[in-house]
């Protein structure tokens, strides 16, 4: 017989990443861009990792982004959509041609404030009423997924293609291309204090949270972890202030502006260009669709099919109208996109959006979403589309052909599907 008096087993001491419950995958995403940063800056001379190559690399990775937070939603649900760089073609089409040619001919000249806001909102409806065509075909129909957006990636580049007569449109508005990136950033006075609302709202996040899991009576983080915690998001959050501040606006550039106000600029003067307002977008849609995923009905809908489609159908869920739903997310989230590249390049030319539904599919599967459905996170899959960004321009900035990025793309996607299924075995062997 066990002796009664010997003391009890005490509790297995935690490691530090188990207190402060860092999520593993995260950490391990985050170690492989900074491992990538890290060879591109030694490979560049140092030259990857400059503010201006930073600031470059923010606003191309914004568009993929966008679309590969509503590729989660897709993937989760045990779909595909092949069709989004297409959509995204179409999308940007049709909003050139209303800039362009539709709304100057309703007696709107280009430069009239309503131009982009009324072009913006026949790009979202095109956008989403793609999506849901396709969600139907798919929901109601039952026509695999795969099948519908393959034949959507041939049907709308060329939709897009016919819309403009295969011309190159331009230039856009001067009030769109602003959401483009350098052309419309928040400057170095508007970033610090967005940097500190941000701070501010992340760590009243962070308090919130545990004072929710108290209420719950759920075991909670030391105040010390919670509040370790909060200075790593204020770092994180400063530090790339900081960064993009850093990259100065060229001299002659300050010296036209001046000139255009009739003003005379000072000795020295010297300004950075600060947020872009493309990054505000896509900070504003992880948000969105952070909160649809964990705090509405419609996410917790999202996750339950995609964790089983014939329970979530027999507990009440209408599994085909969620599907119209979430390629309607989709499509409107694709036309979005379009609006943030079509900006950048200032005028639609009919190849933009090539490729990119390779390029989402890919962030959100390296962002940990998984194929089999169920399984997926919004800043994971933007995390992804960074990653993604990263190794293209890294490999750019070396001299590598475009080719072999492709090569080296796939077999990055290829690795992190295989990751996944050692992940993923791993957790299930615990």
């Amino acid at each position: 017989m066990a002796d009664a008096s010997a003391p009890s087993a005490s509790p297995p001491r935690k490691s530090l990443m188990q207190t402060l419950e860092v999520d593993t995958r995260l950490l391990g995403m985050i170690g492989a861009f900074a491992i990538v940063c890290i060879v591109f800056n030694v490979m560049t001379d140092g030259r990857f990792l400059t503010p201006r190559n930073v600031f470059n690399l923010t606003i191309q990775t914004v568009s993929v982004a966008i679309m590969a937070t509503g590729m989660v939603f897709v993937i989760v649900t045990r779909h595909i959509d092949l069709s989004v760089g297409s959509l995204l073609a179409t999308a940007s089409a049709m909003m050139a041609m209303m800039q362009t040619s539709i709304l100057p001919g309703m007696g709107l000249d280009l430069g009239d404030p309503w131009i982009a806001p009324l072009a913006i909102l026949a790009g979202l409806a095109t956008g989403a009423a793609i999506g849901a065509l396709q969600g139907y075909l798919v929901g109601y129909l039952a026509i695999p997924s795969f099948i519908v957006t393959l034949g959507g990636l041939l049907v709308w580049r060329n939709v897009g293609w016919y819309l403009t007569n295969g011309q190159t449109i331009g230039p856009l508005d001067e009030n769109f291309q602003l959401l483009g990136g350098i052309g419309g950033t928040l400057g170095t006075t508007g970033s610090w204090i967005l940097g500190l609302i941000a701070v501010v709202v992340a760590c009243m996040a962070i308090w919130s949270a545990r004072r929710s899991r108290i209420a719950h009576e759920f075991p909670v983080k030391p105040v010390w972890a919670e509040a370790a915690m909060m200075a790593l998001s204020a770092v994180a959050i400063l530090g790339f202030v900081a960064v993009l501040n850093a990259y100065q606006v060229p001299s002659r550039v300050l010296q036209r502006d001046f000139q255009a106000r009739g003003e005379t600029m000072p000795e020295g003067f010297t300004q950075g260009y600060g947020v872009p307002y493309s990054v505000l977008l896509l900070i504003a849609v992880a948000v969105v669709m952070t909160v649809v995923a964990r705090r509405t009905r419609l996410g917790r809908y999202i996750f339950a099919t995609g964790g089983n489609p014939d329970a979530a159908e027999l507990s009440g869920i209408n599994t085909r109208l969620l599907t119209v739903k979430v390629f309607a997310i989709m499509g409107m989230l694709a036309a979005l996109a379009a609006v943030v590249a079509s900006a950048r390049l200032s005028f639609h030319s009919n190849d933009i959006g090539t490729l990119d539904e390779l390029r989402v599919i890919a962030a959100a599967v390296i962002g940990g979403t998984a194929l089999a459905g169920g399984m997926g996170t919004i800043y994971g899959a933007i995390l992804g589309a960074l990653i993604m960004q990263s190794l293209q321009s890294g490999m750019a900035m070396v001299g590598v052909d475009a080719p072999f990025q492709n090569i080296v793309v796939g077999a990055v996607l290829v690795l992190a599907v295989l990751v996944d299924i050692l992940y993923r075995k791993r957790m299930g062997a615990r």
